[in-house]
């Protein structure tokens, strides 16, 4: 539940004196302040959110939508690689096949003037469309919905707006807790008028939308640099001591994203890549063939990796060949079949082979969060998020409506919920907070400075107190 700037509980509200009474106005102090900051956010979210689900889905994000007329043979990869090339001259990064015969096969080139996709007809070579690669109205929505185009500055905002947005659901929660007519909890009162109207319809559609807004919360804080990056993805990732007598590189999985964009299965990441030049490994490429583009493609058909899936090239000397099929990145729209393999490029031997079933606990329900966030796992994932999206504005904008009915005209004050006097859960708010902070970082130490400033700043200075409250 996103913001409710106009809950008011049973009983006299002047007078705050009631045990239940006083914890219910401080639920609603926290959550009028949390989403004082959360709002701007939540629309910058649910905006950019929309604007990428409806780009992916009708146009798509590297050209797995750009149709072509079947053919009877397909060329080569490699052929197919060459005459992409002359279109982009560089070096080919990546090769993306087609979900079907009748869609084209993708290039990724890095060129000097930076990376370029490049789709070509694979039956006769035509090149139909290039352009550069994360550079589009998706990646502009992208980047504003990951780091608000001010690198980690923008990263950590967010972490701290998607952990208050979840004391902004437990605390609503507790505010639309039925005391009287439980009717009225699930189904807005349409008859209601004013306030209580704009009251009745925030409350019930927060109510509804509680769960799926906490499930996009976690998938997208596990994305974060703090929570995500520096807590939980470390335990979380994919311990590359699986792999038996494979010799590892100095890079990680992440090397493989281009730029701030994420290319690579969330719990691979911090995973060491494996690196070629031994003898290790099972038999991939079949001795006596060369190990090529054409070859290691051939691998992953006979891995089951039919339809849309990746073929990465070598980087240096001691890079590999990596297949990799990822509904995060519309390669299919079932994450439990989500597969990555590496390939020696000097013997062709398979280095490593992780499945979805390899994850940890953590890495499999982001395997699955992730394309969900996204809307990647079928029409029927689409629908639901927009719905989700569009009910995300409207409790923002009806949070932001109730505030102002509630606020007296012409007051040049915020007013806030007031602060209970003699509140008795002072101590177990700053416990709360210290757990809070151990566990979300950025969010308890924003708790910690707020609940601090309430009490300190708040309490022993008037005007201020006035302004605020």
């Amino acid at each position: 539940m996103a913001l409710n700037l106009n809950t008011t509980p049973l009983g006299d509200t002047q007078n705050p004196d009631g045990f239940a009474q006083k914890f219910y106005f401080a639920a609603w102090r926290w959550h009028f302040y949390a989403g004082i900051f959360v709002i701007p956010f939540l629309i910058i979210l649910a905006v950019t959110g929309l604007m990428m689900m409806f780009i992916t889905q009708f146009d798509g994000r590297d050209g797995e939508k750009i149709a072509v007329p079947r053919g009877e043979v397909a060329l080569p990869i490699s052929e197919q690689a060459y005459l992409a090339t002359q279109s982009a001259p560089g070096t080919i990064v990546e090769w993306i096949g087609p979900k079907s015969d009748t869609l084209a096969t993708v290039f990724r080139i890095k060129t000097e003037d930076g990376q370029k996709m490049v789709a070509l007809d694979p039956y006769t070579g035509a090149v139909t469309e290039t352009w550069d690669r994360r550079a589009g109205w998706y990646d502009l929505a992208d980047n504003i919905h990951s780091t608000l185009l001010i690198g980690d500055t923008g990263d950590r905002l967010l972490e701290i707006a998607a952990g208050l947005s979840l004391v902004l659901v437990f605390t609503g929660l507790y505010l639309w807790w039925p005391r009287g007519n439980a009717m009225v909890a699930f189904v807005p009162n349409l008859r209601a008028q004013g306030r209580a109207f704009w009251k009745s319809l925030h409350a019930v559609t927060g109510f509804w939308m509680s769960g799926l807004l906490v499930v996009f919360l976690i998938s997208g804080l596990a994305w974060a640099g703090v929570w995500g990056g520096m807590i939980v993805q470390p335990w979380s990732s994919f311990p590359a001591e699986k792999w038996d007598n494979v010799p590892l590189s100095d890079d990680v999985h992440a090397s493989m994203n281009h730029g701030a964009q994420n290319d690579v299965p969330w719990a691979l990441e911090q995973t060491p890549m494996p690196a070629s030049g031994s003898n290790s490994g099972a038999i991939g490429v079949p001795q006596g063939q060369p190990v090529n583009i054409d070859t290691v493609a051939a691998l992953g058909v006979s891995l089951g990796m039919d339809g849309r899936f990746r073929v990465a090239y070598p980087n240096g000397k001691g890079g590999v060949w990596t297949l990799n099929r990822d509904s995060m990145s519309s390669d299919s729209d079932e994450p439990t079949t989500d597969r990555t393999v590496h390939v020696d490029q000097y013997t062709g031997k398979i280095l490593a082979d992780v499945h979805y079933a390899d994850y940890s606990v953590m890495g499999k329900a982001m395997a699955l969060g992730i394309p969900f966030h996204m809307g990647l796992m079928g029409t029927w994932n689409f629908v639901l998020n927009t719905l989700f999206c569009l009910s995300v504005i409207f409790i923002c904008v009806s949070g932001i409506v109730m505030w102002v009915k509630r606020r007296p005209s012409r007051a040049g004050r915020l007013a806030a919920p007031p602060l209970p006097a003699d509140l008795p859960f002072w101590k177990s708010a700053v416990l709360v907070g210290l757990f809070t902070s151990m566990a979300f970082p950025l969010v308890g130490l924003t708790l910690l400075v707020v609940l601090a400033f309430d009490f300190l700043i708040l309490g022993n200075i008037p005007a201020m107190k006035r302004a605020l409250s």
